[in-house]
């Protein structure tokens, strides 16, 4: 193994990525089958790992994998990862199985983002939510989350909009540490600083929802909707792409709201 400037090279990130986690040097080494000393003399820049081990440690410290090929740059190795456009003949399949994926959901509501929370695709439960959206947020590429929280978006027809911003707020910094994205960051401080205004708890809605989640309960066409939202992603993605699409569904909280989804969405 070379030696390597201790303030440069791939150590450093490794060990940020590490203290991130919060795992010892000992605990890494077990599960990268290495030693203590080994990662202590790659995190000082003492020694460059040879490319297996950047590659066991990412795994160890589960980095996303658009941040792995960044390592094996940083440490002199090609990308290993590949980016894939979404549109690309290759994605064929991905496509047509996220289509039958959120046109199986329905009438309930589903969408695919992105990395940076662009909608790639969604199904008609999403559309029929987003009636009466400004038209300056649905020019493409349309963001889920300056949809949800700008004042000519959602924002206004959600009944418990400081709760439900400040869980996404949060998620979204949850991704920021873990992408370390420019553009991820400025989104953030983009839909940080929109306004919110204040219901008074008598507007606000909750009564009978679960408690076991914070829902989404939001008003259309009169109705109040309430919503238990979940996450997906896909295992062990090989392509940076796919790594980082999210599949979100709206489950129904309460019978009312499937009933008038099913009654609107036949």
């Amino acid at each position: 193994m070379r030696t390597v400037s201790p303030d440069t090279g791939v150590g450093p990130l490794l060990r940020g990525w590490r203290e991130q986690r919060r795992i010892s040097q000992l605990d890494l080494a077990l599960r990268a089958d290495s030693s203590a000393r080994h990662i202590s003399f790659i995190e000082t820049g003492r020694s460059r790992p040879i490319e297996d081990m950047v590659l066991r440690l990412a795994e160890q410290l589960d980095i996303p994998v658009r941040e792995r090929n960044a390592l094996l740059v940083v440490a002199g190795y090609a990308p290993r990862y590949a980016q894939t456009p979404l549109d690309a003949p290759a994605m064929a399949s991905v496509h047509e199985g996220l289509d039958r994926l959120l046109a199986g959901y329905e009438p309930y509501p589903a969408l695919v983002v992105d990395g940076r929370y662009d909608v790639v695709a969604a199904n008609r439960g999403i559309a029929l939510l987003m009636e009466g959206i400004s038209e300056e947020l649905l020019t493409p590429p349309l963001n889920a989350m300056r949809i949800t929280l700008h004042a000519a978006g959602l924002a206004p027809r959600i009944l418990n909009l400081p709760e439900w911003r400040a869980d996404l707020l949060a998620q979204m910094e949850r991704q920021i540490a873990l992408v370390r994205s420019p553009e991820l960051r400025a989104l953030y401080e983009e839909v940080a600083g929109y306004p919110v205004a204040d219901r008074g708890a008598g507007d606000r809605a909750g009564e009978g929802t679960p408690s076991f989640a914070l829902p989404l309960v939001i008003e259309h066409g009169g109705q109040v909707l309430s919503f238990i939202a979940s996450i997906a992603t896909f295992n062990t993605p090989m392509d940076v792409t796919v790594a980082e699409l999210a599949i979100e569904t709206f489950l129904p909280a309460d019978r009312e709201t499937a009933a008038y989804l099913r009654d609107r969405l036949p």
